[in-house]
């Protein structure tokens, strides 16, 4: 008999990674699959980000445990990174190194978050938020934005979420599923909201920041009175290609990165040594392999926003950062094939999955029931090939 703790029996499977196995589980049967639903760069890290774990494996320096919050030199090019691209002030002492910024994001929750707290979410949002919220024992309040605002919450929804019990407001910019950005005077509103809150922390998460093409990316504890009560999320695998060397970061208040070193500890220790030593190769290197792939995601950009318009019943925005379009499908809720009735977007995404052999993430999973997630870190002719499956299949539905 199973006596799992009702912790595991109560959290939700990842919605983006349960549907990666299912397009591996068809993939196994021979079937073509072409795979829309995780959120991982189709280029191999950069050379010289290779060079710089080599050159570390090599030197035989870096075998033994590393300090759990991140080697020093890592740190302080983290803390140097954070003050040359995005304005932000923080020490190397306020910096922890993870496994990941899941884990980052994660760590801090467990820093903050009490039995009961509320944790105010910007949705549509990450799938993990919610999760890691539940994890802390808190309760996720969402706060949503819609198609119409380019999925952005506004500073008003904010503040009448707050109650008494508020501890924490999470978000991403550019976003994870729709790819919208904050700009520098929605933060600003927001940050007039908490600014003054006693206890109200925010967690900004800015792994997408440079898949960014607003023209600006915007960090809100770089305003007036936010940097101490601001957690700054970022790492290494989107924009510098690096999602299995698992390299997340966050900048801190010092007594937070504490907290998060403390609990880092005793959960995993530090990041791989190896993985380390290629994060401080790319974040003292020239930008522009990181570059190149923002302007190669910029050309697949347009292409799939023109090819979503062409499909009947799409409503769509055009995200202004990371790799995801989020349209609203539910124009198709409620139509049949003849055999099967799509009532939902999870039903719609396991439909396309089953006879476009496209897989896509429902949007429920990410706080949006009308719309589903749609990563186009694929090539332009699988995204061409993907975009014909999906009309051609929408079209036998009525």
């Amino acid at each position: 008999m199973e006596h799992l703790s009702n912790r595991i029996k109560n959290m939700a499977e990842s919605a983006t990674l349960a549907m990666a196995a299912k397009a591996r589980e068809f993939k196994e049967k021979g079937i073509d699959v072409i795979s829309l639903s995780l959120g991982e760069p189709d280029f191999k890290t950069p050379k010289h980000i290779q060079e710089g774990a080599k050159e570390a494996i090599d030197s035989e320096k870096y075998f033994a445990y590393p300090p759990v919050n991140g080697y020093a030199d890592l740190r302080q090019a983290i803390s140097d990174k954070f003050k040359r691209e995005n304005g932000l002030d923080y020490t190397p002492n306020q910096i922890v190194v993870s496994n990941g910024a899941k884990q980052s994001i994660v760590n801090v929750m467990l820093s903050l978050v009490n039995p009961g707290d509320e944790v105010i979410v910007l949705s549509p949002f990450w799938v993990s938020y919610t999760a890691a919220i539940e994890m802390a024992e808190g309760i996720p309040v969402l706060v949503k934005g819609g198609l119409e605002n380019d999925f952005k919450a506004t500073a008003e929804q904010v503040k009448a979420a707050i109650t008494d019990k508020t501890r924490v407001i999470i978000f991403s910019s550019p976003c994870n599923p729709t790819g919208s950005v904050f700009t520098k005077e929605e933060l600003t509103a927001i940050a007039e909201v908490v600014r003054d809150r006693e206890g109200l922390y925010v967690i900004s998460d800015e792994i997408y920041e440079h898949i960014n093409f607003s023209g600006a990316h915007a960090s809100i504890g770089t305003m007036p009175g936010m940097l101490d009560k601001t957690i700054t999320i970022n790492g290494m695998a989107k924009g510098f290609a690096m999602t299995g060397w698992r390299v997340g970061f966050i900048g801190a208040p010092t007594w937070i990165a504490k907290a998060c070193n403390k609990i880092q500890g005793q959960v995993t220790s530090a990041n791989c040594s190896i993985a380390q030593r290629a994060t401080l190769t790319a974040l003292t290197s020239d930008l522009g392999p990181t570059k190149a792939m923002t302007e190669e995601y910029g050309r697949r950009r347009a292409l799939v926003h023109q090819l979503l318009n062409d499909i009947p019943g799409v409503k769509t925005n055009m995200p202004q950062g990371a790799f995801y379009f989020f349209p609203d499908l539910s124009s198709y809720f409620g139509k049949s094939d003849g055999t099967t009735t799509i009532n939902n977007a999870s039903e719609l995404c396991i439909y396309l999955l089953e006879n476009a052999h496209v897989s896509l993430v429902t949007g429920e999973a990410f706080g949006d029931e009308n719309c589903v997630r749609l990563s186009y870190a694929a090539s332009e002719e699988n995204l061409r090939e993907a975009l014909k499956r999906i009309k051609d299949t929408l079209a036998k539905l009525s």
